[in-house]
């Protein structure tokens, strides 16, 4: 049980950033080489299948990766990868995964290596996979507050079988490639971030924890996978099996919130999510988040975003 409610955990607030045409690459490179990662989105996972590589986050030291050893880079601070850290930077990936020269030269063409094959040696010492997730999610931000700017899992330390799943599919063209290679990006990423709360020195976030018991990991299920509906603290506790005191009681020790505070939390960052669709009308994404009209999410929205719905959407699609 503690391990499903932990998968849910991660797989609900993955929701929001979850990969759709996620950018997914394989980069095979011999030295000297260097890339400035300046993308700007907000959570990357890498793999290093062969060889070695450094990378350095602004404002943070080297850190050596090698074969088997997996990496998940927060955004959107730029960071650096390097055959070392002492070779000065050639090559720039801009917003949009455009690369060029520190000249501004675009090097597209010129590093294109095959499907999904990317480069300066087709047989080079190096190759690593590249999973990019380049929208913004203020549902997936609950979970990228929770981490570093550079998580690593070293090899052996983590099953992560996915990660030679993903280095057969990527250079495929099959039907439906994309959401295969989606899919597996988001499987990989669920397996490292369990492996990183698992650790000693994680700052394991309080809602993650409270997954694991048995009173509150359900009620925060039920709030998340049903936003929509009115609940109260009394027919929260009521779902779960337990009195209104002893659910409010223990839901606030664990989580730090209290449940109604917690769902009006998660109403707004969902609803914020859904404002980028354009198709959703205001009125709609009320109805969805459990709100009765556009005023009345109006006036939460505001409250804890700062701005209303409206202008939100029109800075977010904008």
């Amino acid at each position: 049980m503690c391990y499903r409610l932990k998968m849910d955990s991660l797989v609900g607030l993955l929701d929001g950033p979850r990969a759709r045409g996620a950018f997914v690459l394989r980069s095979v490179m011999e030295p000297p080489w260097s890339l400035r990662i300046q993308d700007e989105a907000p959570l990357t996972v890498v793999s290093i299948v062969a060889g070695h590589a450094w990378v350095t986050p602004d404002g943070g030291g080297p850190e050596r990766l090698e074969t088997g050893d997996v990496a998940v880079l927060r955004g959107p601070n730029p960071y650096t990868f390097a055959d070392d850290p002492e070779t000065p930077r050639d090559i720039i990936i801009h917003p949009g995964q455009v690369c060029t020269t520190l000249s501004g030269e675009d090097l597209a063409e010129r590093m294109d290596l095959g499907v999904r094959t990317w480069g300066n040696n087709l047989s080079g010492s190096m190759t690593m996979l590249t999973g990019t997730y380049e929208q913004h999610s203020a549902v997936g931000d609950r979970l990228l507050r929770a981490l570093p700017d550079l998580v690593v899992i070293r090899s052996g330390t983590a099953d992560l079988p996915v990660v030679e799943l993903l280095n057969q599919e990527i250079g495929k063209e099959e039907p439906g490639q994309e959401a295969v290679l989606d899919r597996l990006l988001d499987l990989l990423v669920i397996a490292v971030l369990r492996a990183w709360f698992a650790r000693p020195e994680a700052d394991v976030p309080a809602w993650y924890l409270a997954y694991s018991d048995p009173v509150v990991g359900p009620a925060i299920r039920l709030l998340q996978n049903e936003p929509g509906r009115q609940w109260t603290v009394a027919s929260l506790a009521d779902a779960v099996g337990v009195s209104r005191a002893t659910l409010a009681r223990r839901f606030t020790e664990l989580v730090g919130v209290p449940p109604m505070t917690y769902l009006t939390d998660w109403r707004i960052a969902v609803a914020a999510d859904l404002l980028r669709h354009e198709g959703m009308t205001i009125g709609a994404v009320a109805s969805r988040v459990g709100y009765g009209s556009p005023f009345a999410l109006s006036t939460a929205f505001k409250r804890i975003q700062g701005v209303s719905p409206a202008q939100y959407r029109r800075e977010a699609v904008g």
